[in-house]
């Protein structure tokens, strides 16, 4: 009968700083240094998120400044992960919103992020956040103690605030390279060069002719063909190569293989086939310039098949995830049945908000669901009130149970694999066809239920963003010696402190350049406005669709790594992706050279957290000057300060520049062989 005891105590966690050490933690300025990071890196993942179509981890640039920061006001360990969660909840809440807030434009619901939809859409990233932190707070215990977890980001986190005294160089590494991406940037944004670059070329003669034969018949069936398309380089923006140094060669290669197929098979095989004759359609002496031809059938046409594509990629991620799928549901319903079983916690380690109060929030938060989207219904026109009733309650109802098993999903998929590879968007991308088809059922259509659905997506993908960095968190504060609740309460101000903030860049960007433009193409958005007009409204180029389906599932059957990613390379300008590539390539060849110069293992993890930090930098350097350079270009500035047509070598020099840049900085920084091993940053 001992010997449960006996596995027990050797089982039972030790925490860093130890449960009855008192220590400074919940502190004003601990709380002011992280409300500040997750509004800026909240803001620099919503730039990412719409132009790249992806966002990166906020937690290891958060841990790096927070912990710079505090240590020169001598602040303590504990402080600092406070100051590390609140300042990378903010990623979270952008990720969630860049994925569904552009929806409500792009899809016509709204003209625009005017004034009007501040509230509309501060509402939505609240009660989302919120909802997340609230279900993860009643799964916290047994989640975080789940021997089957690794949390690999949580680890990697929890030892770069253990190595404290590398902070400082660190933080001059990130703060450098974020100084060096917003010039640079900068310098594309007045016209010193041209950040991109596209030329036309030349298909064939207009007016050749296609031999079409059919079958043994010894007649062939001429056709009109001809025409020019366009080429894009490589776009010079810190903020790509960052992004492409981080996901890797493999990834980048499989993003930019998706613009190949875009730009080089798709848009000149339409326009060589059937641009003579759409030019011939138009009036006479008004030919379409082919560019615009070119940019048409992209828009129009490819796109489209894209968002196919990304379905399958989605769906698919989840299928491969079925396993942890199946575990996570099961565990959503026995952890909660064994925290609310527990007995309360005495010790500073384990406190928790309290149970009445979370379950009361919920509460709280779910009537604010409904009058939410009793007012998006009401919205529509035409629908009996008993019809809006009942919509809203369904929609707020689905919103919670989905979105509760979507929590817990979240927080065990990044338990396993980490914030940075969490399926988001597949996650919302599920609940979307869920409460689409429920307003179809209920005979709520048209506008009102578009709106319904998006806002039904809108807080299931804000809170499971949420949840899952939320558990990343507080298992760092659990390898720490933190203390839950306040790590709770802290998260909490900085959901309410991102989502009044965000909206800010996101209508500004909107404004300089639209949702869904070459510039903001936004590629998670526009799938899930097309899905739900598809659905609800009824308005979808279904049979391009299904192309893309199909395209999907012979991609699954080549057995392709990811076809979302390569479908997401579809829809993004073949500018974006061919320089995310670029980034992959740099960070090839900045392993290669780290090998070469036999160094050890300690030496080699310096050198990935510096090309780490340098890739991080560049990203939120660009995206702040960016967000920046778009209020202006959106108040109707003209930011342009040299007038002239910048020669392409002076674009080549500056992606050069940027190039030497990520591969000397991190090799520089490899140290001596005697230093001890840093911790490994894992993005």
């Amino acid at each position: 009968m001992s010997t449960p005891v006996i596995s027990e105590a050797r089982k039972k966690h030790t925490p860093y700083v130890p449960e009855t050490m008192e220590m400074k933690e919940f502190t004003f300025r601990a709380l002011l240094i992280g409300l500040v990071m997750t509004a800026i890196l909240g803001s620099a993942n919503a730039y990412l998120g719409l132009k790249a179509g992806m966002t990166i981890a906020a937690t290891y640039p958060a841990a790096v400044i927070g912990m710079a920061l505090l240590r020169l006001m001598k602040g303590s360990l504990l402080e600092e992960n406070i100051a590390r969660t609140v300042g990378s909840i903010g990623e979270s809440v952008a990720a969630g919103a860049v994925f569904t807030i552009p929806a409500f434009v792009m899809a016509d619901l709204w003209p625009g992020l005017t004034s009007q939809q501040y509230w509309k859409s501060v509402a939505l990233m609240i009660i989302g956040g919120t909802l997340g932190i609230l279900f993860v707070t009643l799964l916290r215990r047994v989640m975080v103690e789940d021997p089957e977890l690794p949390y690999p980001e949580s680890v990697a986190a929890s030892e770069i605030h253990k190595a404290g005294q590398q902070g400082a160089k660190a933080a001059k590494i990130l703060f450098a390279n974020m100084g060096f991406g917003g010039v640079m940037y900068l310098l594309g944004a007045v016209n010193v060069f041209s950040a991109s670059n596209t030329f036309p070329v030349n298909i064939s003669a207009l007016g050749k002719k296609l031999l079409l034969r059919t079958g043994t018949n010894p007649n062939v069936t001429t056709t009109l063909t001809g025409g020019s398309t366009l080429f894009t380089g490589p776009d010079v923006s810190p903020a790509y190569l960052g992004v492409g140094y981080i996901i890797g060669p493999r990834l980048a290669a499989l993003n930019f293989a998706g613009g190949v197929l875009a730009w080089g098979l798709l848009v000149p095989l339409l326009t060589f086939t059937i641009g003579p004759y759409i030019q011939a359609a138009q009036p006479d002496g008004q030919p379409i310039p082919w560019s615009r031809l070119a940019g048409a059938i992209y828009y129009s046409i490819v796109r489209p098949i894209a968002v196919g594509g990304m379905l399958v990629g989605a769906t698919y991620t989840l299928f491969k995830m079925r396993k942890q799928l199946g575990v996570g549901m099961g565990r959503a319903i026995s952890d909660l049945r064994k925290s609310a079983a527990a007995h309360t916690a005495t010790t500073r380690t384990e406190r928790d908000l309290p149970s009445k109060a979370v379950f009361a929030g919920v509460g709280l938060v779910f009537i604010a669901m409904i009058v939410l989207y009793y007012y998006f219904l009401s919205g529509a026109g035409g629908l009996s009130s008993s019809k809006i009733l009942s919509g809203a309650l369904v929609a707020a109802l689905v919103m919670v149970i989905v979105g509760f098993f979507f929590a817990a999903v979240s927080g065990n998929l990044v338990g396993m694999i980490g914030s940075s590879n969490n399926p988001v968007s597949g996650l919302t991308l599920c609940t979307l066809v869920i409460a689409a088809l429920l307003m179809v059922a209920l005979g709520v259509s048209g506008k009102g239920g578009v709106a319904a659905v998006l806002g039904v997506a809108a807080v299931v993908c804000v809170s499971s963003a949420v949840a899952g960095e939320m558990l990343q968190d507080l298992k760092v504060g659990h390898i720490l010696g933190g203390t839950p609740a306040k790590m709770q309460i802290g998260d909490l101000f900085g959901i309410v402190v991102a989502s009044l903030v965000l909206f800010v860049p996101l209508a500004y960007l909107d404004k300089a350049y639209h949702f869904g433009s070459n510039a903001l193409p936004a590629p998670q958005a526009g799938l899930m406005a097309m899905l739900s007009k598809g659905i609800v409204g009824g308005d979808m180029a279904w049979p391009l669709v299904v192309v893309g389906i199909l395209l999907g599932l012979s991609m699954i059957m080549i057995e392709v790594k990811s076809v979302m990613l390569f479908s997401v390379g579809m829809y993004l300008p073949l500018g974006t992706t061919f320089a995310i590539f670029v980034g992959g390539i740099i960070r090839w060849a900045t392993d290669k050279l780290r090998d070469r110069r036999g160094l050890n293992d300690a030496q080699k993890a310096r050198v990935d957290n510096a090309g780490v930090l340098t890739a991080s930098g560049l990203i939120a350097g660009e995206a702040l000057c960016g967000l920046v350079i778009a209020g202006l270009v959106g108040s109707g500035k003209d930011v342009t300060l040299l007038h002239w047509t910048p020669s392409i070598w002076a674009a080549i020099a500056a992606l050069v520049i940027l190039i030497v840049v990520m591969v000397r900085v991190p090799l520089a920084n490899a140290g001596s062989p005697d230093e001890p091993a840093p911790p490994t940053a894992i993005m």
